[in-house]
């Protein structure tokens, strides 16, 4: 079948959706098994969340490095490779004895498969799709699957547990995985790879290194505050050390991992905000509400599921739209009403579980959650996507969903922490009130992007000098 059909066109995006799918859905589907895992792995709620938290940031500070392999062995290769390592992972994590293995499988494995995975993914897409109408739609379909997989991880994950336990759920992880390289198989790359491509070893170490110290500071947050301080300040001056490098590695005319041009456009800046607070938003709600109503309220794992699928449906029906609405709405409108209806999603939902012990008080700032956020994923990815040419695409990528699953980790670490400090309905509303006062940092940069006329437009990149 020839890829450029239709029929092909539409068999190459599932494949790169699915793949979207089910790495959001892997980072939020251990959400409802808090209780079966800790118990059938004699663990904590804490250790769960650690295992949460490390397969996130793993994501998080691989995904440069990941970006920047796709120039030097190409997309395809690299989708396929990280694939395989998922599969692998998944397999691990449900054979997994205890909860070192699960954090060697889930955390590790399946985290550096997505590294290598998810780059190429948003690289094709962009390739595949030269004009701004198209790229659009098809950034709303990946943008959709993948945020229904983190909305939907919790109820499909609570079914499989409920039905056949937790280790299932990795079962099929990896059953998806293989579809997933089914429909892969006839993907062509855009572009040769170019082997001779140099690969900054160093900087990588650097970067993933900094970015851990940092969200293991924000985790030991509620044991030790000292050591929460000094890990915080190691981080910083890890990454402070990663981007001297990077200016000296430019200034002597060697390629870093990362180039420092990628950071002087101001759309392109105010977009990578935006999706790091959106998927902030999207896993600390999950991992917040999930842990309170299986810990605190004692719902099984198929109850709390049900309760996230109205997150889902309002993620679901903005999303599949996304394509409609940058037709008629600019990105930057798009991008403030998703954080304004999120926002005030949160406080309704803070608002109404105050007041209600229903298991209904949770679904309308769920269902308001969702859609805020489906109404922004899609604009804030075509916002930063577009503001580079083909040739800086795997750097972008990289760096975009570095951030975006920064974003993620983030989320479940700063929620996490405040909400198992106390396991009380007190904790839940300041971990949620702390998830609010972050979305209004990302209303504010969606606020600062520049006006645009309705409709898409083209892709233009405001530097700044």
């Amino acid at each position: 079948m020839d890829e450029q059909s239709p029929a092909g066109q539409r068999r190459v995006l599932a494949a790169l959706a699915l793949a979207q799918f089910i790495c959001s859905f892997a980072g939020s589907n251990m959400n409802v098994m808090i209780n079966d895992i800790s118990e059938d792995l004699d663990t904590t709620v804490q250790g769960v969340q650690v295992a949460i938290t490390v397969f996130l940031l793993v994501m998080a500070a691989l995904m440069i490095p990941g970006g920047k392999l796709t120039d030097r062995y190409g997309r395809k290769r690299c989708f396929v490779a990280g694939l395989t390592v998922y599969g692998i992972g998944a397999l691990v994590s449900a054979a997994s004895p205890g909860l070192g293995v699960l954090i060697l499988g889930n955390s590790v494995l399946e985290g550096i498969g997505t590294a290598l995975l998810i780059p190429p993914v948003y690289i094709l897409v962009t390739l595949l799709h030269p004009d701004v109408a198209s790229r659009a739609r098809a950034f709303g379909v990946v943008m959709a699957l993948g945020g229904i997989g983190a909305a939907a991880g919790p109820l499909i994950g609570g079914l499989i547990t409920a039905g056949l336990g937790w280790r299932a759920a990795f079962v099929f992880q990896a059953l998806v995985i293989a579809l997933i390289i089914l429909l892969g198989r006839r993907i062509e790359d855009p572009l040769p790879p170019e082997p001779d491509t140099p690969f900054d070893t160093a900087g990588a170490v650097l970067s993933a290194a900094g970015l851990l110290l940092v969200v293991m500071g924000i985790l030991a947050a509620d044991d030790n505050g000292w050591l929460m301080a000094g890990l915080l300040a190691a981080g910083a001056l890890v990454l402070w050390w990663f981007f001297r490098s990077v200016r000296a590695k430019e200034a002597s005319g060697t390629e870093p991992l990362l180039s420092l041009g990628l950071f002087r456009s101001r759309v392109s800046n105010l977009g990578l905000i935006t999706q790091n607070v959106q998927w902030l938003l999207l896993m600390g709600t999950s991992f917040t509400v999930a842990a309170y109503l299986q810990v605190v309220r004692e719902y099984d794992a198929v109850r709390t599921g049900v309760i996230f699928t109205s997150a889902t449906l309002g993620l679901l029906a903005t999303s599949l739209l996304s394509g409609r609405f940058a037709r008629r709405r600019a990105q930057r409108t798009l991008i403030v009403t998703g954080f304004v209806v999120s926002i005030l999603g949160i406080a309704v939902l803070i608002a109404l579980v105050a007041s209600y012990s229903t298991a209904w008080a949770f679904v309308p700032g769920l269902l308001l959650i969702g859609l805020g956020l489906g109404i922004m994923l899609t604009p804030s990815v075509n916002v930063v996507q577009s503001s580079f040419e083909e040739e800086q695409q795997g750097e972008i990528s990289g760096l975009s969903r570095s951030v975006s699953n920064l974003g993620s980790s983030f989320g479940t670490a700063i929620a996490g922490t405040i909400l198992v400090s106390g396991l009380s309905k007190g904790a839940y509303a300041t971990a949620m009130a702390a998830l609010a006062v972050i979305g209004l940092g990302g209303l504010v940069a969606a606020a600062l992007l520049p006006r645009e006329s309705a409709g898409v437009t083209a892709p233009r990149t405001d530097a700044v000098s």
